[in-house]
Order: C-alpha cells, then sequence, then structure tokens
C-alpha cells in the first residue's frame, strides 16, 4: 500500500521587491516515488503548472541554500517571518516563490515520518521486481545450454570464409 502526503498552502510569487501575488499550490509526497516532490501550481489557467524535484533538495533548503539550475531553494526572512524561496527556471521563464516555513517544515516532517531518509530504496520494490523477474517460469533446460549453436552440416564455416 502507497502513501501520499498532500498539502494545500498559499505560496507568494515575488515579481519585484515591492510586488507579490498570492498562488495556490498543492504539495504531494507519494511513497511509490519516494525520492521526489511533487508541486502544482494553480495558475490562471485551465491546468495547472507542475514541477517534480527531489526532497532531498527542499529537506536541505529548509535550513541553507541549495540547487542550481532549474531549481534552488534557500530559506530567508520577509517582514520578519521566515519563509523558504524556491527559484525556478524554465525554457518558459523564471519564478520566485515565497512559501512559509512553518508549513513547509510540517508538510515535510509528515513525509520524512512516511520515509525516513535513506530508506527510500526500500519503497521502489526493485527487490520484488527482481525476485519475480528472476524466479519466473522454469529453470533453463540442460539441453539448451549444452547445444552445439553451429549447425551440423558445417554451413557456418563456409559463411566465414
Amino acid at each position: 500500500m502507497h502513501t501520499v502526503v498532500e498539502r494545500e498552502l498559499e505560496l507568494k510569487l515575488v515579481l519585484s521587491p515591492d510586488c507579490s501575488i498570492p498562488v495556490p499550490a498543492r504539495l504531494a509526497y507519494r511513497t511509490a516515488d519516494p525520492y521526489a516532490v511533487h508541486v502544482s501550481f494553480h495558475i490562471c489557467s485551465d491546468t495547472p503548472v507542475n514541477w517534480t524535484f527531489a526532497r532531498e533538495l527542499i529537506v536541505e533548503g529548509v535550513f541553507r541554500p541549495c540547487g542550481h539550475g532549474d531549481v534552488r531553494i534557500w530559506p530567508t526572512k520577509v517582514d520578519a517571518k521566515s519563509v523558504v524561496c524556491i527559484a525556478l527556471s524554465s525554457p518558459d521563464g523564471n519564478a520566485l516563490l515565497e512559501a512559509p516555513t512553518a508549513q513547509i517544515s510540517a508538510w515535510l516532517e509528515r513525509t520524512l515520518r512516511a520515509v525516513p531518509p535513506g530508506s527510500e530504496s526500500t519503497h521502489l520494490g526493485i527487490d520484488d521486481g527482481l525476485a519475480a523477474l528472476l524466479g519466473a517460469g522454469p529453470p533453463p533446460s540442460d539441453d539448451l545450454w549444452l547445444s552445439d549453436p553451429w549447425p551440423p552440416d558445417g554451413s557456418a564455416d563456409d559463411e566465414i570464409r
């Protein structure tokens, strides 16, 4: 059985140092995908904007700046309130979002209880999949392994020359 840990919250999309707009978002963590965090931003469109990145990135980003490239996360204070900044970059544009640290931390705590750090691989089912793959079907026949791969008429030798 897989668990989903979700949290609806309002982020702020920073447009300038003096201007930001609220953006409803949903954080989702699935034990079936234990290394990833999924964020859906509900902006003024028919479909949400979805991002997926490593859970480890947001866990670290609550405490210190981390990430590079498409996703960067760091803690800071805005108007004496603790926030987590999330900078997203794509070919379509860039966005700087602020999330309340307390809400992000509480949600992360729930994900870490569902799948403690270092135990993610046990939730992937790789061992079960390999066991099923390797244990599937009857063992190979000895005749198969002992048979001569070359035809008895010598035609293989003729093709090489």
